[in-house]
């Protein structure tokens, strides 16, 4: 965990420092007031005592509990800023992490996981510094100097204290067996909660279709029972040091009343006042000793939970980033993409999902690909902006690997628009200026690409035009209007390559040759990359990759792979007659 707080800054510790200072101040004023109480009980006990001593010795007390006030706010303050930063600095690191994390590894951890370690997580450590911090200073300074305070005392009042505080560590002990092995399993099952609530949030229409609520409900219950149980263990079991607690103090007090009763009765009277006023001083420290030792109880109740949070986060961090940037920024534009002989496996895994495939595409040229489900043709495309990086082989830009670019550089020469259309919560114009482009999208950039993108007609009848809101995930508009939104935000950014993964899937076939028609006569001169499923959509490629089984079975134009490609056959008439495959 003392690995996170790298994170704090050189603010941040000369807050502790400052912080701690406040802390032993704070416990040697808590700790002079029972001295000033003692001189208080001896003066009202004899005879011809002033009353402006006792006023004085009172006045002390109220200005040591003021001071104890005052210290214990600007401790507050400074260990609320402490933990905050501490917060800010570290989900700031932990989400900069995730950015940069490859597909496989987003997919080992889970979704749901990644969003409890950047939330509940830090929040667990954050707990820690902001309570811990303090607890760790005050009980053991508490503890050495109460217990220097009363060393002198009564070896019965001494030995009454340890016996409380052996049973309270004995408790603390115990309970902590109990408990530790519980916390990883809560993270866990609040990884499954989060996780459950996410997949039916996201897949509620499909559950509602199906009247599938009940069952839901029911996966939910069982995850949700377990973490209730698992969190009411371990809080049924903290909930016993109360009881216990204040069982043992007063025990304490009324042992040590007991005693001293029996210590004055046994003394002369010369002494008695002095052994009453020394039983009131060891009370109270006593009670601070007693005190002290709950408070390092409280660390190691807090401290193991904090501990697997660090672990789940460190464990992010310390990911090796599999996918790692280049160092070409700048570079002189060719516009080609080329595949080199390139294979691809999914890592740990033992078969190949692509093998050795090899094609060029030039500048203006449209490049399709087709094949069975499960062929490759997605994960073929996603080699070029590094969601994967081939296992074997070169995938080459502009003539020059994708490996050797800076990922900025990289990204802003490529459209892409995935198959499922993503849509964040905002305006219109927010979607698709998103993101950082090497030009400048302005309100007619965007525009423009509405038109190319075949949403203008739409768009313009929505209340707001252009600054209409959409929801997150689009769910207040339709899934071929989403898809349209996408391809604009593509479109939007002028790049050099247009990557369309299953794109036009979505779309009508009216408005899927209208669309291609608009940009190919917008973007002329740049390479566009299109994974389908229908002839109709490839059919006037200027080259169309056939995969079969991760292999490249054919290259060719439509026509030439009706003659030479059997598998391309197969799927062409499984589309469109003989009579329209040879008119086309």
């Amino acid at each position: 965990m003392f690995k996170l707080f790298k994170n704090l800054k050189k603010r941040d510790y000369i807050f502790a420092f400052i912080a701690g200072i406040f802390i032993i101040v704070q416990v040697w004023l808590e700790l002079k007031m029972p001295d000033y109480m003692s001189e208080i009980t001896i003066l009202v006990q004899t005879e011809g005592s002033k009353m402006s001593e006792i006023l004085k010795n009172g006045g002390y007390m109220i200005l040591c509990a003021f001071g104890s006030f005052l210290s214990a706010v600007v401790v507050g303050y400074l260990v609320a800023n402490v933990s905050a930063s501490f917060s800010l600095h570290t989900r700031k690191k932990l989400f900069n992490k995730i950015e940069k994390l490859s597909i496989d590894d987003i997919k080992s951890f889970n979704t749901s996981s990644l969003i409890t370690r950047t939330t509940n997580d830090i929040t667990q450590i954050m707990m820690f510094l902001a309570f811990g911090m303090q607890m760790l200073i005050k009980s053991p300074v508490t503890a050495v100097w109460a217990i220097t305070k009363i060393s002198n005392k009564s070896f019965e009042w001494s030995l009454i204290t340890a016996v409380a505080v052996v049973i309270l560590l004995s408790m603390v002990i115990i309970t902590m067996l109990m408990v530790v092995p519980k916390f990883k399993k809560l993270q866990k099952l609040t990884d499954r909660v989060n996780g459950i609530t996410r997949e039916q949030l996201n897949g509620i229409r499909v559950v509602r279709a199906f009247n599938a609520e009940k069952f839901q409900e029911e996966k939910f219950s069982s995850v949700n029972d377990d973490l209730t149980g698992t969190q009411l263990f371990v809080q049924k079991r903290f909930a016993l040091f109360s009881p216990i607690m204040y069982l043992v103090m007063y025990f304490l007090t009324l042992s040590i009343y007991f005693i001293g009763a029996k210590i004055i009765e046994g003394a002369m009277l010369s002494e008695k006042i002095k052994i009453f006023g020394d039983m009131i001083v060891f009370s109270s420290y006593a009670m601070q000793i007693i005190m002290s030792f709950l408070m390092l109880a409280m660390i190691f109740m807090i401290l193991p939970r904090a501990k697997v949070s660090a672990s789940r986060i460190n464990d992010v961090l310390d990911t090796d980033i599999k996918i790692k940037k280049g160092n070409i920024t700048k570079l002189k534009e060719e516009g080609t993409v080329e595949f080199k002989n390139v294979s691809f496996k999914y890592p740990d895994a033992e078969e190949y999902i692509l093998r050795d495939i090899s094609f060029t595409a030039k500048k203006g040229e449209t490049v399709a690909f087709i094949g069975s489900t499960g062929s490759g043709k997605s994960t073929l495309v996603n080699l070029i902006p590094r969601f994967y990086d081939a296992t074997k082989g070169e995938v080459l830009v502009d003539g020059i690997n994708v490996k050797e670019y800076d990922f900025k550089t990289l990204n802003n020469k490529l459209g892409y628009v995935p198959q499922k259309a993503v849509i964040f919560n905002g305006t219109i114009k927010e979607n698709v200026s998103y993101g950082e482009s090497k030009e400048i999208i302005d309100d007619k950039k965007i525009k423009e690409a509405i038109k190319v993108a075949e949403a203008k007609e739409f768009v313009e009848k929505m209340d707001d035009g252009y600054d209409s809101l959409i929801a997150a995930s689009g769910t207040n508009i339709s899934g071929g209007q989403k898809q349209r939104i996408s391809i604009a935000r593509a479109i939007a950014r002028n790049p050099e390559i247009y990557i369309f993964d299953d794109t036009f899937s979505a779309l009508d076939y009216k408005t899927d040759a209208k669309l291609r028609k608009n940009l190919k006569k917008y973007a002329k001169d740049s390479i566009f990359l299109i994974v389908a499923q229908r002839i109709g959509t490839i059919m006037n490629a200027d080259k169309i990759v056939v995969l079969d089984k991760g292999k490249c079975v054919g290259i060719g134009t439509h026509k030439e792979l009706l003659k030479s490609c059997e598998v391309y056959q197969e799927i062409a008439l499984s589309q469109l007659s003989k009579g329209e495959l040879e008119n086309a």
